[in-house]
């Protein structure tokens, strides 16, 4: 006897459950898409794209003409076009030439998957806006993409690509383009065709000369070039009118670039080059320069016109082969950062350097107001070979507006320093490199004059409440003992502009930081900071440098990317994955944007 059952049919939820279980992409992500016009695939570990992404917005013909009461929402006349399609994050390792389909697109993100090559149907996106294929395995893109005429921004960086494709100059609209982490060795000449071009990064390849049609760049602002074999700059570069930051690091120029009329720079980054000289004629070149990097090049003096760099922030001349200063660098009155480490600076005390910015600054002013003093050089240029009392190391001294009582091992200050220093009124105190275990009670009799206090290389494990009576503090160095707090009393010190607690045990910012809305240089290195209090440290708004090197930070907020003052953050040596080590080489304004676009809008 014949059965009577028909074949089974699978009810159409069994149907797509299969679907979705092979393709990766539930339904219901399809049809919100269909709804919003957004459809976000990142980090679905997805070896291909199903063609149901493709058919988005087109009738599927197996459907029939019935609605179940499930579907009755997703009716394609109330579909939108799909404009932006992530795909990022994947296994991808192709691209179908179906996606050409997709006409209205917007935005493409294909970034980090597998992919060997682009689909030439690409060039028919003539909305795209926005494409990002980096990080993949790309070694060319296709000529197409060169007719995508309303591109705005192109990511391709981190690919194996050798060559940029011809007529690249089409994409007139372009403001964001980025080839970095690739293997160039040239420019097309018709780079300088970009004329909206605002961002240019082409760091981390094989590059050894640039086109003179780069001048032609009249709106770039930032241009990267980073990590390549320069040895010279075309002098065209002066003619991009409204650049502001120049990354040059790590290069083998040996002279500087002849920057003609780039009076809008802001920020020029030099380090890990071949230069022996800053000239006269160079620096004022870039009068409205606020960070100038020079840090591990060949260097053996400054010239007195570093003076006409009236707006400069942050100096770094790490590694070089300086061994003096002139005194009027102390002059600079906008210097909120000079970096020094690995210079041979024989003629000024290691001391006065221990005292950071200000107080260097404050002593390199103070030689120009004496220059018959012994010891001081003809040329302006500190020296100090026939000061007693400059030698490095062990010192005891009550001259002029500081007291010095350093390197002494010492458990407790001698009493009759403090009447000499009371009665002289000093500025400056210099205790470090000592045996200290608590804050000398004393030095509240020197509330009225002191600025800048050196507790530094001690053996402190608490800072005494009675500190909130030296009001006029600008400068405390704490480096190197055992503090785990500092108190909330000190509250009061709402002069602080520099504060340096490197090298202790603290497993926050001290609370009380947050309240010294003047605090200008944050040094916190080599402790255990286990993260960044992102709401307290948007209080400080006149942060220029943020040091939190070998902490334990697990995180960084991207809004510290918004903190429009800083102007140097260092981050490495700590538990957190990303940023990755590529961004922080960067430097800080690399870090920054980068921060910024991590910001959910």
């Amino acid at each position: 006897m014949a059965s009577r059952r028909g074949r089974f049919q699978p009810r159409p939820g069994f149907q797509r459950q299969q679907e979705e279980a092979i393709t990766g992409v539930p339904l219901a992500m399809i049809k919100q898409a269909r709804k919003s016009g957004v459809l976000n695939l990142s980090n679905r570990s997805l070896i291909t794209v199903p063609d149901s992404v493709w058919n988005i917005n087109t009738e599927d013909p197996s459907k029939g003409s019935s609605l179940s009461m499930d579907e009755v929402d997703d009716r394609w006349w109330e579909q939108v076009d799909l404009v932006k399609l992530i795909l990022a994050s994947n296994q991808l390792t192709e691209i179908s030439s179906k996606i050409s389909i997709l006409g209205a697109l917007v935005t493409l993100d294909l970034h980090d998957n597998q992919l060997t090559s682009i689909p030439a149907s690409l060039g028919d996106l003539q909305q795209l806006q926005r494409l990002n294929i980096s990080h993949n395995q790309l070694s060319e893109i296709p000529a197409e993409v060169c007719q995508l005429h309303q591109l705005l921004f192109l990511h391709v960086e981190h690919n194996n690509l050798r060559s940029l494709p011809p007529g690249l100059s089409d994409l007139m609209h372009m403001e964001d383009l980025d080839v970095s982490n690739n293997h160039l060795t040239q420019l097309p000449d018709d780079i300088g065709g970009l004329k909206k071009l605002k961002a240019f990064n082409a760091s981390n390849n094989e590059l050894t000369n640039i086109p003179w049609t780069i001048g032609s760049l009249k709106g770039v602002r930032t241009l990267d070039l980073t990590n390549n074999k320069l040895q010279a700059l075309p002098s065209e570069v002066g003619y991009m009118s409204s650049l502001e930051q120049l990354y040059l690091r790590h290069n083998q120029l040996t002279e500087l670039p002849e920057l003609q009329s780039p009076n809008s720079l802001k920020e020029l980054h030099l380090g890990n080059n071949r230069i022996q000289s800053l000239s006269a004629e160079f620096l004022k070149s870039i009068p409205s320069i606020s960070v100038l990097d020079v840090r591990d090049n060949k260097i053996s003096s400054l010239p007195e016109e570093i003076t006409v760099l009236q707006n400069l922030q942050r100096l770094d001349l790490t590694n070089n082969d300086l061994s003096s200063l002139p005194y009027k660098l102390g002059t600079l009155a906008n210097l909120k950062s000079l970096i020094l480490e690995g210079n041979p600076l024989r003629s000024i005390r290691r001391d006065i350097i221990n005292r950071g910015t200000m107080g260097l600054l404050k002593y390199l002013r103070s030689r120009i107001e004496e220059p018959t003093e012994a010891g001081d050089s003809q040329n302006g240029h500190s020296t100090s070979a026939s000061d007693p009392s400059s030698a490095i190391g062990a010192s005891t001294t009550v001259s002029g507006k500081t007291l010095v009582y350093n390197d002494k091992k010492a458990t407790s200050i001698p009493v009759d320093l403090w009447e000499s220093a009371k009665e002289k009124e000093v500025t400056s105190v210099n205790f470090s490199k000592n045996l200290l275990t608590q804050v000398p009670e004393n030095l509240v009799l020197l509330s009225r004059s002191v600025i800048e206090i050196n507790l530094g290389f001690n053996k402190l494990t608490s800072v005494s409440a009675d500190l909130q009576m030296m009001t006029k503090l600008t400068v405390l160095d704490l480096r190197n003992n055992a503090l785990s707090t500092l108190p909330q009393e000190l509250a009061t010190l709402e002069r602080i502009r520099e504060l340096m607690i490197s090298s202790n045990r603290f497993s926050e910012i001290p609370k009380v930081v947050y309240s010294w809305i003047n605090l200008e240089n944050l040094m916190a290195s080599n402790n255990h900071i286990g993260e960044i209090n992102i709401t307290e440290l948007q209080k400080l708004t006149k942060l220029a440098t943020l040091d939190l090197e070998n902490n334990d930070i697990k995180q960084v907020p991207p809004e510290l990317g918004k903190m429009e003052s800083l102007r140097s953050v260092q981050l490495s040596g700590n538990a957190f994955r990303n940023p990755r080590p590529a961004i922080l080489a960067k430097g800080t304004p690399a870090l920054l944007a980068y921060l910024r676009d991590k910001i959910p809008t």
